[in-house]
C-alpha cells in the first residue's frame, strides 16, 4: 500500500505519519515538501508517486486570524483540498480528509450528526465547508472526518497554549459557555489507521464521518482537567465568549454523535480525559 501523507508537520499529520507506517510505503510532505497552492507542483507530484491512499492533514487552522486572511484560508482549505481530490479521482486513489465541528452553528441542543445542515458562524468554518463540498463534488472515492477541539503534544493548541499561561499568571480566565469533546491528535491518528487496516475498507460506504473524543466538557472544564493533571494550582475563573471577545464567534454547542462511524467500522474514540491523560504524558 502506497500512502502519500501531506502536512505531515501539523498537529494530526505528525501524528498520522507515525500511525500510518505499519500500513506500507508512506510518503510524507510538509509544506515546503509540497505546496497545496502550487497546483502545477501538486499534479506533477500526484503522477510521480501514485499513491493508493492520499491522507490530506494540510490545513489552515488559524482560527481567529482567518477573519482577516479569508484568501488564504479558502485557497488551503477548499481550493487545494477540491485540487487533491481531482488529483486522487484521476489516479484512482482513496482520499482522507480532514474537517471540522466548526461547520455548525452551535444551535442544536444536541450532537451533531453527519446528515445536519451546516452552518459555520466563520470564515474558518465556511472554508473548511467548501472544501467538504469541494472533495465530494470531485467524485473520488473519500472519507471526510469532522474532528472537533483538537490538541496534540506539540505546536500551537489549547492544551500548550494553557501549560504556558500557567507558568506566569496567577488566574487564566477561560470561556466556560462552549461545549464539546477535545479530541487529541493521537486518538485521531489511530482511528484512521484501524480504519485503513480494515480488510473490508474497499466494500464500506464513503463520505462524511464525525471522529471526535466521548464525552463532553467547555474550555473552563477542559483546562482545569490540563492544570490538574500536570499537578498545576492556578486560578481558572469561567467567563463568557462575549467576555472573551475573539475576533471568530464559535458554536455554542461543538458536540459530534459519532454513531455513523462506531456502525460501520466499530471505531469509537475513548473519554476526552483518557486522551488528555495519554497526551499529558507526553508533554
Amino acid at each position: 500500500m502506497r500512502i502519500l501523507l501531506t502536512g505531515s508537520k501539523g498537529q494530526v499529520g505528525s501524528a498520522l505519519e507515525r500511525a500510518l507506517a505499519p500500513l506500507g510505503e508512506v510518503s510524507a510532505f510538509d509544506r515546503q515538501g509540497l505546496d497545496l497552492l502550487d497546483l502545477n507542483s501538486l499534479r506533477t507530484r500526484m503522477e510521480r508517486e501514485r499513491p493508493d491512499i492520499i491522507v490530506n492533514a494540510a490545513g489552515y487552522t488559524a482560527v481567529d486570524r482567518a477573519e482577516q486572511e479569508k484568501d488564504l484560508a479558502f485557497a488551503v482549505n477548499s481550493r487545494a483540498a477540491g485540487e487533491l481530490a481531482r488529483e486522487a479521482k484521476s489516479i484512482d486513489a482513496l482520499l482522507i480528509h480532514f474537517s471540522t465541528d466548526y461547520v455548525f452553528d452551535g444551535e442544536k441542543p444536541a450532537p451533531y450528526v453527519e446528515t445536519d445542515a451546516p452552518n459555520p458562524l466563520n470564515v474558518y468554518g465556511r472554508s473548511k465547508l467548501e472544501g467538504e463540498r469541494a472533495v465530494a463534488a470531485s467524485g473520488c472515492r473519500h472519507f471526510i472526518f469532522r474532528a472537533s477541539w483538537v490538541y496534540a503534544p506539540v505546536g500551537r493548541n489549547f492544551v500548550n497554549a494553557i501549560l504556558a499561561a500557567a507558568k506566569t499568571r496567577h488566574e487564566l480566565r477561560v470561556v466556560n459557555d462552549q461545549h464539546g469533546a477535545p479530541t487529541s491528535s493521537v486518538a485521531i491518528a489511530a482511528a484512521v489507521a484501524r480504519l485503513l487496516a480494515d480488510p473490508g475498507l474497499p466494500q464500506k460506504p464513503g463520505g462524511i464521518y464525525h471522529l471526535s473524543a466521548a464525552g463532553e466538557t467547555t474550555w473552563h472544564g477542559f483546562a482545569k482537567e490540563i492544570l490538574s493533571m500536570k499537578g498545576l494550582r492556578t486560578r481558572i475563573t469561567p467567563i463568557s465568549s462575549a467576555e472573551h471577545g475573539a475576533p471568530a464567534p464559535r458554536p455554542k454547542n461543538s458536540l459530534l454523535d459519532n454513531a455513523k462511524l462506531r456502525a460501520a467500522f466499530g471505531i469509537a474514540l475513548p473519554d476526552w480525559r483518557l486522551g488528555l491523560r495519554e497526551v499529558s504524558s507526553k508533554i
